[in-house]
């Protein structure tokens, strides 16, 4: 079995080095780095989070489905979030709080895709002394198809 692409999940590593609340420009794109869907990832992902659909495992029952083929289950946009963006990225400063996504999906994404991740902050304000930020995120197959995108809110930690 080949190794998945590894990406660093130590969200405290290298923490001083994100961009902080003065960085974040509305408008501004995010860098953002191309990722490479493999089976062990999705693998390591479905055993993560307690998935056991066999779309995402047994390639002779995923052909036998309307997709043909294995694919990720579309939750797994939160890790290609963190896999498709650098370790300074202010998305991954510790303290961040999830205050609400909206997500539309489109098509599925699979093992052998390179993800692509447009994402940038739309708005920032404060309220009740607390940081807020609302991004958007769409993710792209090598195909150019969007496999999602979605509006998110999070509190930024002071």
């Amino acid at each position: 079995m080949a190794e998945a692409q590894t990406f660093e999940t130590d969200f405290w590593k290298d923490a001083q080095s994100r961009k902080g609340w003065d960085e974040i420009v509305p408008g501004e794109p995010r860098q953002t780095i191309p990722y490479t869907l493999t089976r062990e990832a999705i693998a390591l992902y479905c055993k993560s989070v307690g998935e056991t659909h066999p779309l995402y495992f047994d390639e002779a029952y995923a052909r036998t489905t309307r997709y043909g083929g294995l694919i990720a289950p579309p939750s797994i946009h939160i890790m290609l979030m963190f896999a498709c963006t650098p370790a300074d990225d202010w998305m991954r400063s510790p303290g961040t709080v999830n205050a609400g996504q909206s997500w539309s999906y489109n098509v599925p994404a699979r093992p052998g895709d390179v993800i692509r991740l447009e994402a940038r902050a739309l708005d920032k304000f404060i309220k009740r002394e607390r940081l807020f930020v609302v991004h958007d995120n769409v993710f792209f197959n090598r195909a150019g198809e969007v496999i999602c995108s979605g509006r998110g809110w999070t509190i930024r930690p002071m």
